[in-house]
């Protein structure tokens, strides 16, 4: 994938190495404090002596059996969700372009809904209902952009993107109303959360998600001349409609996927490319490079968070990434200009 997404001219400019290897390295602290702080008793210097095979067999049992998989399960999400809100902003050459503020998110959490209220019990079935969702939601997001002067108002798009999610979120009500049992599972899982997924659900995904990053490798370079505009991108060679498919098809198995293992986490997607960029400028190679690191950062982060606001209890993750990218999307819309992309 790296080679791929990034020809001698993306990777050698020095300037980009630098925060790439700051992003790697604020993950790696950002995992470490995911493995020794928790909202359970077990402490930071418990946890490392556990980590060191000094251990209590209590504090072996929580890092390894309840820290580890939450950890690996919201690295998955914050790269998937950073990469698919990327892959949006790009396509519809709009900075506010989110998979949860445009309607995407909501579109694969509604048809999870649905498919816990059928008696869906298996992570299979539950993640392609997400991506089923996400699909439809994505493929409206696209049907707005054509709509004349809609996709060229970044504000406009958001505000429809906004109205579209809170109707799924009635519908997704609607749903919880039905049947008792499954409105108390749809509440927990809906609110956004980690804590407690087991790794079998990870492993529901992670096909998808590794068709995506092929897929992302594949539409990366006509996605960079896309930029240039469609009739540029055609001379090169390139085939904007069947780029669109990709992309469309790739941001649906991301989405999906996310949303199946850790809810419905609006603004992750716009957070992540808005900091990629800010250091990566327009090329969405690099954006889509510094993703990688910053988005499972961004969320574990968010998740180490939840754990300590409200401990001993913890605050669902859902409304930790919202505190933290409502500010964000305010700063962007009050700045009065759109970075370019």
């Amino acid at each position: 994938m790296l080679n791929a997404l990034s020809p001698t001219s993306v990777v050698a400019s020095r300037a980009f190495f630098p925060p790439l290897l700051a992003a790697g390295f604020l993950l790696l602290l950002v995992v470490l404090a995911s493995l020794l702080y928790g909202a359970g008793p077990v402490s930071a210097s418990d946890a490392m002596a556990a980590l060191m095979a000094n251990g209590t067999e209590e504090a072996w049992f929580v890092v390894t059996e309840l820290r580890l998989p939450r950890t690996i399960i919201a690295l998955i999400t914050g790269l998937a969700l950073g990469l698919a809100g990327a892959l949006l902003q790009s396509m519809t050459r709009n900075p506010l372009a989110e998979p949860g503020l445009l309607g995407v998110s909501a579109g694969s959490g509604f048809a999870v809904a649905l498919a816990i209220l059928l008696g869906a019990t298996t992570a299979t079935l539950t993640t392609l209902a997400a991506q089923l969702g996400a699909l439809a939601g994505c493929t409206l997001v696209i049907a707005a952009t054509r709509v004349q002067g809609l996709g060229n108002d970044p504000v406009r798009l958001v505000l429809a993107g906004a109205t579209m999610t809170g109707l799924l979120l009635a519908l997704t009500s609607m749903l919880m109303l039905m049947d008792q049992r499954a409105a108390d599972e749809i509440r927990f899982w809906i609110t956004g959360s980690v804590a407690g997924k087991p790794l079998s659900m990870l492993w529901a995904t992670l096909p998808s998600i590794t068709l995506a990053l092929v897929l992302i490798a594949i539409v990366a370079r006509p996605l960079a001349a896309m930029a240039l505009g469609e009739k540029a991108a055609v001379g090169l060679g390139h085939h904007p409609g069947r780029i669109r498919f990709l992309i469309t098809f790739t941001v649906a198995l991301l989405v999906g996927s996310a949303t199946a293992l850790a809810g419905p986490l609006i603004f992750v997607g716009l957070v992540v490319p808005f900091i990629a960029r800010a250091f990566s400028g327009p090329d969405i190679r690099k954006t889509l490079l510094l993703c990688v690191p910053v988005g499972p950062a961004v969320v574990l982060g968010a998740d180490v968070l939840s754990r300590l606001i409200a401990a001993p209890a913890e605050m669902p993750l859902g409304v930790v990434t919202a505190l933290i990218g409502a500010p964000v999307l305010l700063a962007i819309v009050r700045a009065g200009r759109m970075p370019s992309l």
